[in-house]
């Protein structure tokens, strides 16, 4: 996929610190329960630290006590971009940002209790959080 915005290798690591680069740039998952966004409980808005792109907002944010931060749908259908992921001998949903490309996380049918049924488990590194 073509994405809004492109940078070569170098540039995203001179933008990104070395775990987000991991993260977002090569698809890592940073450790359960580290993230500092996890328990983050203000209202507002969370968007790929990459590219600045608005992704979920706070009111969709739960605890789906897997260790990281978990949303049961993104703020319009566009702003996330769902591939395969046979990886690891599973096969699951990448969650990437539209705009930029970034690995952010995973999708599960398993939000029981949330209007969608969906659990976006996104890496804290992948996002950031401005509050309202």
């Amino acid at each position: 996929m073509d994405y809004e915005v492109t940078k070569t290798d170098d540039e995203w690591r001179r933008q990104l610190d070395e775990a987000q680069y991991q993260v977002l740039r090569q698809a890592a998952t940073e450790r359960p329960f580290m993230g500092e966004l996890l328990d983050e409980e203000r209202a507002g808005l969370y968007a790929c630290a990459g590219c600045g792109n608005e992704l979920f907002r706070s009111g969709t944010k739960f605890d789906a006590h897997c260790g990281w931060p978990s949303f049961y749908e993104s703020v319009r259908p566009e702003a996330v971009e769902l591939l395969e992921d046979r990886t690891h001998g599973m096969v699951r949903t990448e969650v990437r940002c539209a705009r930029c490309g970034g690995h952010l996380g995973h999708v599960f049918p398993d939000g029981f209790g949330t209007p969608t049924g969906d659990r976006y488990c996104m890496n804290s590194l992948a996002l950031s959080f401005s509050p309202e």
